[in-house]
């Protein structure tokens, strides 16, 4: 950040290739700083989201001293809690800098950088994920720039974000990382079906599992799930009498499975729309600003906009704990000057870029086929028309975990064998996920149900019934969209490909997944894509102003 304006954000992972890294971020950093064109000694703050100190002490040490399981608990994360309290010594070896260093709560950097990249001078901002310092979730006021924390009631292991993640693992994928599977499988499941040994439904037994305690909070029962135990044993023995033994990765998914993601969906969605309801009686804010890693659940985000709780709602792309370092950005710019300006339409295609001189390089280099087009978008389009795979890669990457338009996988959106044919010969991944559609936003509402911009792609919504065959390759099984509305103003290339596209078919909609394989981060650089792209059954890779190929009739 320079001058309170964002300039460069980027993640470890895309540069280790190790998906959810953690490893100290050297190589971002380094990244960031040629983006700005930078040198360490340039950097007036480092800003570090977690107080760390208080992290350690609610977490690890109180805990400890009153119970057995939770002393043992904390001896088994020992690295963890010397490299925490090393902090600030470990930033200085690593980056070789010398001057000041701050560190900031971890629930206000993720309202911060909702709140202040969003359009609104007003909003209640709500931060809801695994756990911060000791809160696992908050709720903030935002106003004229200025923010005020409202209710941080919710403290470990009272967590929603580590429940899911829980569950996630005990249906057979691994927490902190593939969430978003069980919300695509959730559609599968019905959680007003019974469980046999209990003669109740599911979604009573998960309200058991999470049950509300007031306004703004609620518990979970350590009887079901216990966090100070190692992770394979969060889900304790009497949830697996109930709902049977843990899937193993791989195996057949029941309805059993199923019936439970619903439910821990369903529960999910049910306790963060009676908070912000409440909220917003109690509070009386017209917009909403979401963040945290919870707010990445693009279909709980899509039933919050069909309440009409509020008039408009901000998400940041980049929700998860690498966005938080965004908001540490603003909270220490705010610290150092009083005032900061909140911006609209802020561009989160912040990582990586190339020139075309460099991207021409790496294509000779690697041998690969390849020409220059005309016309770029016509040329694209038509490929996209006769039912190519295209990947497509320009200009700045973006941050978060979505492919907006920059570093993705394109095809039609028909017929519905696209979605398959993708899941299984081009990402490696499972069935039934499903995968959005890129609208041109002057059309989005002919297309589906939702009344305002959705440019992150993280609200679900219902296609329009007329439109539902036109388009089935981004119809999930319950009708659902997870919708990415494009305009000239926030990706000019991007919405011209559509226009073309649109100009070629009369359908404004294409297919747009993240240009990666399962378990890989989104590709970075231009070796990246083409490595990508050589490896799987992608039919044509746009590179900069390039078109790859691997067939003389592609």
């Amino acid at each position: 950040m320079i001058n309170g304006k964002l300039i460069a954000a980027c993640a470890q992972e895309r540069f280790t290739l190790d998906k959810h890294s953690r490893k100290f971020p050297i190589d971002a950093v380094n990244e960031c700083l040629k983006i700005g064109k930078l040198k360490i000694d340039d950097i007036d703050e480092v800003a570090f989201v977690n107080d760390l100190k208080s992290y350690i002490r609610e977490i690890y040490l109180k805990p400890a001293i009153h119970n057995d399981k939770r002393l043992k608990f904390m001896f088994t994360d020992i690295e963890r809690i010397t490299r925490a309290f090393n902090m600030k010594s470990i930033i200085r070896k690593n980056l070789k800098y010398e001057g000041k260093i701050e560190f900031y709560r971890h629930h206000l950097c993720h309202v911060a950088s909702a709140y202040y990249p969003s359009r609104f001078k007003n909003a209640l901002c709500f931060s809801l994920d695994g756990v911060g310092e000791y809160e696992t979730g908050m709720i903030v006021g935002g106003k004229n720039g200025n923010l005020k924390v409202l209710s941080s009631e919710n403290l470990y292991p009272n967590s929603l974000g580590l429940a899911y993640s829980a569950i996630t693992f005990f249906l057979g994928w691994n927490h902190h990382c593939d969430e978003g599977i069980i919300m695509g499988l959730a559609p599968f499941g019905n959680s007003k079906n019974i469980i046999p040994k209990t003669k109740k439904s599911y979604i009573s037994i998960f309200r058991k599992i999470i049950k509300e305690t007031g306004d703004f909070s609620y518990e979970v029962d350590p009887f079901y799930l216990n966090y100070y135990d190692q992770r394979d044993k969060w889900v304790s023995e009497n949830f697996i009498k109930i709902f049977g033994k843990k899937r193993k990765y791989g195996d057949r998914i029941n309805q059993n499975h199923k019936d439970i993601a619903a439910a821990l969906q369903d529960r999910l969605e049910e306790i963060v729309i009676k908070q912000l309801e409440k909220a917003k009686k109690k509070f009386n804010f017209e917009n909403l600003c979401l963040a945290g890693g919870v707010s990445l659940n693009c279909s709980m985000n899509g039933k919050i906009l069909d309440k009409k709780i509020f008039k408009k709602i901000f998400i940041t792309p980049a929700s998860g704990d690498d966005g938080c370092a965004i908001g540490a950005c603003y909270l220490a710019y705010k610290k150092k000057n009083k005032k900061i300006t909140v911006k609209e339409n802020q561009s989160f295609y912040l990582g990586s870029r190339f020139s075309s001189n460099d991207v021409k390089k790496t294509i000779i280099k690697n041998k690969v086929k390849y020409f220059k087009p005309k016309n770029l978008y016509l040329e694209t389009a038509q490929y996209l028309a006769k039912g190519k795979i295209i990947a497509w890669f320009q200009d700045g990457a973006e941050f978060g975990p979505r492919a907006l338009g920059n570093r993705s996988i394109l095809c039609k959106p028909y017929p519905k064998e696209m979605r398959d044919y993708l899941n299984k010969r081009v990402k490696f991944r499972e069935v039934f996920r499903p995968f959005a559609p890129a609208v041109l936003e002057r059309y989005q509402k002919n297309y589906f149900n939702i009344n305002q911009q959705s440019p992150h792609m993280l609200m679900a919504c219902k296609v329009k019934s007329n439109k539902k065959e036109m388009i089935p390759a981004v119809v999930h099984v319950d009708n659902s969209c997870r919708v990415q509305t494009v305009n000239s103003k926030l990706n000019k290339k991007f919405n011209n490909l559509l226009e073309a596209f649109y100009k070629l078919t009369n359908i404004p909609v294409l297919l747009n997944t993240s240009f990666n394989v399962k378990g890989q981060p989104i590709v970075n650089t231009p070796q990246q894509a083409i490595n990508t792209f050589k490896n799987t059954n992608i039919d044509i890779l746009i590179l900069d102003e390039y078109i790859l190929y691997k067939k003389i009739n592609d």
